[in-house]
């Protein structure tokens, strides 16, 4: 008879959870909560050598105090035996935002700028103008139109155009390069910005296109946290794909 749940080794070789109580597994089980705990117990020991100094700490457990209404000492003592939690566990539970943050930088911080720099062009961003029509004959004369100043880029879009760019006037962005397919990336980063483009097929449609504005990507704060998270993200599908078959089921 099964006597407990051993979680087999997905991080260093070490298992993230040696041996649950048979007690618990069927209440995990029932509210399907075996997925989560495998999801938590991989970030756990990822981040278990990870330590807080003691200010970290303190200003942790001040935050978490606050969350959880904990105003006196009586208060914290008697959230903790609900729980059962010691002081120790009260503050690796308060710091372990912090540890996950701390285990992206100390992976991956790194390796940031010059992922960032490889990978710019993919984060710059276009904002362009857009008509489609699967018509060669209605796309030469809309382009005409434009031209000629017989009627703007955005009355035609709105009137003519087969995709949902019809609903904002033509206008299409700001959009990142990369989510671009290639071949469309490329047609836009070959074209002047404000000039109107004769139409080309390009699929099943003539399309006219204009360039509105090129965005440069900035390698700020915002974009070290976009992409620490992509690397936390990737790490972790990986730890995934390491589990068993039966694990795997779960998640």
């Amino acid at each position: 008879m099964t006597t407990a749940l051993q979680i087999g080794d997905v991080y260093d070789g070490h298992s993230c959870i040696s041996v649950l109580p048979k007690e618990i597994i069927p209440f995990l089980a029932s509210y399907n909560l075996i997925g989560q705990l495998l999801s938590q117990s991989i970030i756990e020991s990822a981040i278990a050598p990870i330590t807080c100094t003691q200010a970290e700490t303190s200003h942790a457990l001040e935050q978490f105090y606050q969350h959880w209404d904990l105003t006196s000492e009586q208060k914290i003592q008697d959230w903790c035996s609900r729980y059962c939690l010691t002081q120790e566990q009260l503050e690796l539970f308060a710091t372990r935002k912090l540890r996950v943050e701390k285990f992206k930088q100390i992976t991956w911080g790194h390796q940031l700028e010059s992922h960032f720099l490889k990978y710019k062009r993919h984060f710059d961003q276009v904002i362009y103008s857009l008509i489609r029509t699967e018509n060669r004959e209605t796309a030469n004369e809309l382009f005409f139109r434009i031209t000629e100043g017989e009627q703007s880029f955005a009355e035609l879009a709105r009137e003519y155009s087969r995709g949902r760019e019809a609903d904002t006037g033509g206008i299409v962005g700001p959009v990142e390069l990369g989510t671009i397919t290639p071949n469309f990336a490329q047609l836009l980063c070959t074209r002047q910005v404000g000039i109107v483009q004769p139409p080309i097929l390009f699929g099943e449609s003539w399309v006219i296109l204009r360039v509105e504005k090129f965005i440069t990507a900035q390698f700020d704060n915002f974009m070290r946290q976009r992409l620490l998270q992509g690397n936390f993200e990737t790490w972790f599908q990986q730890q995934v794909n390491q589990l068993s078959p039966e694990e795997k089921t779960w998640m």
